[in-house]
């Protein structure tokens, strides 16, 4: 004989969104040397905080970087900012911020490197975050300033000679040729109202916004152009300007990778970046899970759930007759691939393909000098 026995369970599907960390940056840099504030602390800001209260009334790089980012962020910016003492290194407040649980997007050094090995370290310490916390992470970079005592010549070889073969994908490096200039690029890289599949050199996105005052060198003579451009080829971020077209712009983001890789430009990064942090946790819920199996069935549900953070990527809207595309393309069939290496082990493959954009324009103009019969 039995008793009659009912029993309702909650499903968890995993169907809920993924916490989002792209746009929130780690800044950490030395502190002020009068009056310093929070050294050796991980300090939240957004567009409301008191730097003054938070850093310390002095002045400092990391201030002056932050304020750069805040002015280019938009409504939404906000960070973590690790201000250090003099004699303290970056690697303790990074680590530091990984063990209290700050997932950011980006970490953003401000103290200048003078030569490639630091990169290397920075690089390094990237990678690191994703073997042992599962975080990825960019690293953005300060170069040094022009000196009073340097020509543009002089000024340029030494900056070459910092990215000289150096292959450091997930690091990006920036001269403070105006002061905060890494400020202003993180910022705009953080604002909300623009696509993370976007390049920073984007005109549509606006004018950068505080830049300092334009550098001269020892000659009294401007930065010119040409020097911006050699310091893009060397793999470095700049601003840019157009002839006789208001504001001051960027360039590319330039990641400091092997020639013909895949990873050359920070956008790509990002969103090969983004998708790994919403697949993931997908991954993660179906270990040793038994629905997941080589029947037909079972890899055409999950290769489906797999690519529904794709999708969601790739979701476009149309407004007043315009289109407003995605991340990246819709996804399509064979774009996630699943092989089964074991009994127990799976492999995914996964394939995002960014849309075509727009850097290099030309016009060619011909006149039409035909004679008109018609009337």
């Amino acid at each position: 004989m039995a008793l009659g026995k009912v029993s309702v369970n909650n499903l968890n599907l995993g169907q809920g969104a993924v916490t989002e960390i792209e746009r929130y940056f780690l800044f950490i840099g030395p502190g002020p040397k009068t009056s310093p504030k929070n050294i050796g602390k991980l300090i939240t800001l957004n567009t409301d905080s008191d730097l003054d209260a938070a850093l310390g009334v002095g002045v400092s790089d990391l201030k002056t970087q932050i304020t750069a980012a805040r002015l280019n962020g938009g409504d939404r910016w906000a960070c973590v900012a690790a201000p250090i003492g003099a004699e303290g290194d970056w690697q303790t407040a990074l680590e530091k911020s990984q063990q209290q649980g700050f997932s950011v997007e980006a970490v953003v050094i401000t103290q200048p490197v003078v030569k490639g090995d630091e990169l290397s370290a920075m690089h390094d310490a990237a990678v690191s975050l994703s073997n042992v916390y599962g975080r990825r992470v960019f690293v953005m970079a300060a170069t040094a300033s022009p000196t009073p005592l340097q020509t543009w010549a002089e000024y340029l070889l030494d900056q070459k000679a910092i990215t000289a073969d150096l292959a450091a994908p997930r690091v990006l490096a920036v001269p403070q040729l105006h002061g905060n200039d890494l400020g202003v690029l993180a910022g705009r890289l953080a604002n909300a109202a623009v696509s993370i599949a976007d390049s920073p050199m984007r005109v549509a996105t606006g004018a950068v916004l505080g830049l300092g005052s334009v550098p001269v060198d020892k000659d009294s003579i401007p930065l010119p152009s040409s020097i911006r451009a050699e310091l893009d080829k060397a793999r470095l971020s700049v601003s840019q300007t157009y002839p006789d077209y208001p504001g001051v712009y960027w360039g590319d983001g330039n990641l400091l990778d092997t020639p013909a890789s895949d990873y050359q430009v920070i956008e790509y990064l990002r969103l090969a970046d983004k998708a790994a942090r919403l697949v993931r946790p997908l991954l993660i819920r179906r270990v040793a899970d038994r629905r997941l199996n080589n029947t037909p069935n079972s890899m055409a549900v999950n290769i489906n759930a797999l690519m529904a953070p794709l999708r969601r990527m790739a979701k476009s809207v149309k407004f007043a007759g315009e289109v407003f595309p995605g991340e990246i393309e819709s996804p399509k069939d064979g774009d996630i691939v699943l092989v089964w290496k074991s009994k127990t082990a799976v492999e995914a493959y996964i394939k995002l393909k960014p849309h075509n954009c727009p850097k290099d324009l030309t016009a060619n103009i011909a006149l039409d000098l035909s004679n008109d019969d018609s009337e």
